[in-house]
């Protein structure tokens, strides 16, 4: 990268590229931005937060959802040398106070009157901040367009001296972790961390253009950010979802995008509809889809190992034409490769997407590292793993297991947070708190958390990670937390899919009510057979003796989830513990 700054970065994309930058659905059509309209708005924008007294250094909150007006706020606070804190949309008035006082934000941007009720209902406690705008007219603060018309206030070469200034050593974002351990903290990275991390990931995945990226991620999130700047340094086109996460999977095919960052939560519905349809129709029909799909299986690794035989590529091409193919349909029938992180996906999950010709690369991260550190290569993923380090970092297993990253991605240590940011450094490299191993190729396998440690009565250390994946492959179960700290055997709680309570309440003939349904003795049945699946995989001390089913999901509102739906282990074992402690009842 041979820009000083992520602003410098996009401005002189915008200047490099023609044809979309950014396409999304609004009002029921689709709307594009051209490189060069985002480029003039990114400067006027800049501009205009120039001349409402914002200076170079000052950090400004951008809190709303994933949209375009994200990302230009984003590019023009990069541009006016600011350093952007973003907040998840989904946070309560007192989180998002906790993130905006704790980074000194001199200014906001909210998305919508929504996004602004939330500050409005804690600014007596936020001494220091002097400016609210809006990205949409809210009737009570200045707007995004009313900075752009402000614009002429500021020398364009003003700008430019803004530009000029910032270091690649400079803070260009604080972003706050999503806190699972206790309060939020801020990752303080660089314009070298971001734009190193930039480099990687293209040398990786080969990315150029026309290519089209999927964003629907939450752009406070580290990974999303990354994103969002490598497309507009290739010249790709960002491809906006609607906002509504009911349509997500029509907004994708919609979108049809090259390439689909997300979490596996994403991945794993996908499956669960592709599988409900393979089950639809005929008993020939469902003959045809298994067998596809068990070709695919095959085909895909031979292909890539070059030993394809010509009987098997025949069968493959068959395969594709009358089953594949729909299934990549679902993804708008135009990916090239997804990308996949923030929490463990399925293995089934990523070989039956492989089958049926979509390429998913699990990668591993932290916020502290960009959100990325190792990723599997398209040309041969090693499913199951999260790939070798990224060119230019490294990994190493340290003696307890623990996970250690280096290279110019790490970040510079946490905002205000001397004590922690010590503790977070082994020398120049940064601890992750999670365990894995190395393969002879150097690929990186995840084998746990350290504090997630189950250990039981009998002294076995258990990793609970793996089994509560396993689980969570069943069609109907969206979460799963398995306990059994100083007991004899495991036990787990288990929550229902909300987008998969119809399907099984019309497969029993039970009314499709999750609190009912929690507590019916069908459904039990139907989730007895799962975990039996899912025990068979693990040694008898790791298997699942007894379950129970909330009545409700786990979600961020009630504090149980982070904002990239990580739960929070602790608190859910705290107030589920009378729960938990009803499995051991006799």
């Amino acid at each position: 990268m041979s820009a000083n700054s992520l602003g410098r970065m996009v401005l002189d994309a915008t200047e490099r590229h023609g044809g979309a930058a950014i396409r999304f659905p609004r009002d029921g059509s689709w709307h594009e931005w051209s490189f060069s309209e985002l480029g003039t708005a990114v400067r006027d924008l800049a501009r205009g937060f120039a001349a409402l007294g914002i200076e170079p250094g000052d950090r400004v909150a951008l809190l709303g959802e994933t949209r375009p007006e994200w990302t230009l706020a984003d590019a023009a606070l990069l541009a006016a040398g600011c350093v952007v804190v973003p907040v998840y949309h989904t946070n309560s008035p007192e989180e998002c106070r906790y993130v905006v006082d704790h980074s000194g934000a001199r200014a906001i941007v909210v998305e919508d009157a929504a996004q602004l009720e939330k500050i409005e209902a804690v600014r007596d406690r936020l001494a220091g901040l002097e400016h609210i705008v809006s990205m949409t007219d809210t009737g009570r603060t200045p707007t995004v367009d009313d900075l752009r018309s402000r614009a002429r206030e500021v020398p364009a070469e003003k700008l430019e001296q803004r530009l000029e200034r910032v270091r690649p050593d400079d803070i260009a974002t604080i972003v706050y972790t999503s806190g699972t351990t206790g309060p939020p903290k801020g990752c303080m990275l660089t314009h070298r961390n971001v734009l190193f991390t930039m480099e990687a990931y293209v040398k990786r995945v080969h990315l150029r253009p026309p290519a089209t990226l999927f964003m629907f991620l939450p752009l406070a999130h580290a990974l999303a950010r990354v994103v969002e700047m490598v497309s507009l340094d290739v010249g790709g086109t960002l491809a906006f979802w609607s906002g509504d996460s009911r349509k997500l999977v029509e907004d994708v095919a919609a979108a049809r995008p090259t390439h689909f960052p997300s979490v596996p939560r994403v991945f794993e519905k996908i499956h669960a509809r592709a599988l409900a349809r393979g089950r639809e129709g005929s008993a020939v029909k469902q003959r045809l889809f298994a067998w596809a799909v068990v070709t695919g299986r095959k085909a895909r690794p031979a292909a890539r190992e070059g030993r394809l035989s010509p009987a098997l590529r025949a069968q493959h091409a068959l395969a594709d034409r009358l089953v594949l193919s729909r299934i990549r349909d679902l993804f708008g029938g135009r990916l090239e490769l997804a990308l996949t992180g923030a929490a463990p996906i399925p293995l089934e999950v990523l070989e039956f997407l492989d089958a049926c010709g979509i390429t998913v690369l699990e990668g591993y991260g932290m916020t502290e590292t960009c959100a990325a550190a190792t990723l599997n290569t398209p040309e041969s993923p090693r499913y199951g793993t999260v790939g070798p380090a990224l060119e230019g970092t490294t990994v190493e297993i340290v003696e307890d297991g623990e996970i250690l990253l280096g290279g110019p991605n790490v970040f510079k240590g946490y905002h205000r947070d001397e004590d922690a940011t010590s503790e977070a450094f082994e020398g120049e490299a940064v601890r992750t708190g999670d365990l894995g191993e190395l393969d002879a190729e150097g690929n990186l396998r995840i084998t746990g958390r350290k504090k997630d440690l189950i250990i039981t009565s009998s002294g076995k250390n258990i990793t609970p990670t793996n089994i509560e994946n396993a689980l969570r492959e069943s069609r109907w179960v969206s979460q799963a937390i398995v306990h059994g700290d100083n007991r004899s055997y495991l036990v787990a709680l288990l929550t229902l899919d909300a987008d998969e309570v119809p399907a099984l309440a019309a497969e029993l003939g039970v009314p499709a009510d999750v609190g009912e349904m929690a507590a019916h003795p069908r459904v039990r049945e139907v989730l007895q057979r799962d975990v039996d699946a899912a025990n068979s995989r693990f040694a008898r001390i790791e298997q699942i003796k007894r379950f129970a089913v909330l009545d409700t999901d786990l979600s961020q509102a009630a504090g149980e989830l982070t904002p990239t739906m990580k739960v929070k282990r602790n608190v859910v074992e705290t107030r589920y513990a009378d729960a938990f402690s009803a499995l051991y009842d006799g």
